[in-house]
């Protein structure tokens, strides 16, 4: 009794792991291939739950059905002008017939990047070679990309994938021409800098030389106006001493020494040596009489 129930379990068992082994499921974000004995029998499944012979008969193989990236290596090429740039690029693809897939590359994911990429760099390097360094870094890249896109599709259909986007993440000069080109723009800048200091310098002498004329002009204008002032209050003075003489010539005559006496006794050390009966002290004559 113990004996039968160990082989009806035993059949039990092996019916379910016969029954798990031809039942597989496809979600919606992959494709499957269904293989007999190595060959394709089926493909294009929908998402959903699926039956086959157990294995290892028949055999189920998944490939994610998303859009994959392919990030490239910096790779050098060469421009129209034979100048190397240092290229950093990136590639969106999908698998578009699995069938295709499985024998172009076994399903295999990393050869299929592998093949890819050297597809996609071939096709950048003839671009590349066909246009100017300005060219590349200016608008005409998103005309590059569709032009890529035409030119790659076609031969990746080999592979049973197809290229949504290319895209040039980088254009960079290589290290030692970048070093030269610095080194050229540090001596363009200088050079501009200097031609600004020396017309700033020219400039600010045309300025310089322009106020000390206006400085000359000015002084000698004042000058010639402070002369002629002065001209005019020495006429008017000597007209009002000579008007005053006219009236009292000997108040005149008093004032005009005491003038004197003020302007050569503006001191206490001041000394003069005169003639005791000199004119000039003829009005201190006779004080304390």
């Amino acid at each position: 009794m113990l004996k039968n129930n160990i082989i009806i379990m035993g059949l039990a068992a092996a019916t379910l792991l016969l029954g798990a082994s031809s039942v597989f499921t496809v979600s919606e974000t992959e494709k499957a291939i269904l293989l007999e004995l190595k060959k394709i029998v089926k493909t294009d499944f929908e998402p959903g739950l699926h039956f086959k012979l157990p294995s290892p008969y028949q055999e189920v193989r998944k490939f994610d059905d998303r859009v994959l990236s392919l990030e490239s290596k910096p790779e050098r090429f060469l421009t129209s002008e034979k100048k190397n740039v240092i290229v950093d690029s990136f590639v969106k693809w999908r698998i578009k017939d699995a069938t295709t897939f499985y024998k172009a590359v076994s399903g295999d994911k990393a050869q299929a990047n592998i093949r890819l990429d050297q597809i996609t760099k071939d096709a950048l390097r003839s671009e590349f070679s066909k246009r100017t360094i300005r060219e590349l870094v200016s608008s005409e890249r998103g005309q590059m990309r569709d032009v890529l896109l035409k030119g790659v599709n076609p031969v990746v259909e080999e592979l049973g994938i197809e290229v949504m986007d290319i895209r040039v993440m980088r254009t960079d000069l290589p290290e030692e021409v970048s070093s030269s080109v610095y080194r050229r723009m540090e001596a363009e800048r200088a050079r501009v800098a200097r031609e600004f200091r020396s017309r700033g310098a020219e400039a600010a002498e045309r300025i310089r030389a322009e106020a000390d004329k206006q400085r000359e002009v000015i002084l000698a204008e004042a000058y010639r106006d402070s002369e002629l002032k002065r001209g005019e209050g020495d006429r008017t003075a000597a007209e009002i001493y000579a008007g005053t003489y006219g009236k009292n010539k000997e108040f005149f005559d008093l004032y005009r020494s005491l003038l004197a006496y003020k302007q050569v006794f503006n001191k206490e050390n001041n000394l003069m040596v005169l003639e005791p009966d000199s004119e000039f002290f003829r009005y201190f004559k006779g004080i304390g009489k």
